[in-house]
Formats: structure tokens, C-alpha cells, sequence
């Protein structure tokens, strides 16, 4: 059976191979209580954000997780969508957010797993 962490990068690179740009997996285990992974792609449309989803959907459908809905609507945008499934939260975002938002630089105290400036592809 797959721990988390070997779950985090397995999205990553399922992110990667569907031509996500700059994903990103941070360990945050250590900072929070509420989730123990981010992954982090930019996308440059919203059909690319609806194909990554379909991708994370079916990744989740085949490792027996679940994805957790939100109970109320946040934003109808394209800018940013985050994917629930417990200890790993991807985070889907545009060009723009990721430099507004910067989740790296945020959550810094993380260790980076998979980034462009890893080498842990």
C-alpha cells in the first residue's frame, strides 16, 4: 500500500505528464493539522483546470480515496481550484494567482518534495 507522501508525488507527476506547469509538492505535515501535502500546478485554461481534475478524479477512483466537496461555493472563477482528498490538497491555479497567492513562499517551512527547483522528478 502507498503512504501519502508516495501519493503526493504520484499526483505531481500525474499533474506533470498532463502538461501542468511548475507543479509543486510541498510536505506541510509539520505546520498544520488539517492536511499533510500541497501540491501546487499552474494551468493556462479553464479546460486545462477540467482535464487535470479528470485526471486527479480517476487517480482518486483507482487508490481508493475520496475527494472531499466543499460544503458551500466559494468562487466561480478559473483563477484558483483546490482538490480535497484529506492529507493531500492540490491547488490548481492560473498564471496570476500562483505569483499573487505565492503558496511557496507562504508555506516556505515546508519540505520541498517536487518543484523546478528540485530534483526530485
Amino acid at each position: 500500500m502507498k503512504n501519502e507522501q508516495e501519493m503526493a508525488l504520484e499526483i505531481g507527476q500525474l499533474l506533470t505528464d498532463g502538461k501542468g506547469s511548475d507543479v509543486c509538492v510541498i510536505d506541510v505535515g509539520n505546520l498544520n493539522s488539517w492536511t499533510n501535502f500541497f501540491v501546487i500546478v499552474t494551468v493556462s485554461s479553464s479546460t486545462q483546470m477540467a482535464g487535470l481534475y479528470k485526471l486527479v478524479k480517476d487517480y482518486t477512483r483507482e487508490n481508493d480515496l475520496e475527494i472531499f466537496e466543499p460544503h458551500q461555493k466559494i468562487n466561480d472563477g478559473n483563477d484558483w481550484s483546490i482538490i480535497d482528498i484529506g492529507n493531500i490538497v492540490i491547488h490548481m491555479m492560473s498564471d496570476d494567482a500562483r505569483k499573487f497567492y505565492d503558496l511557496e513562499k507562504l508555506w516556505h517551512g515546508g519540505e520541498f518534495l517536487m518543484s523546478k527547483d528540485a530534483n526530485h522528478f
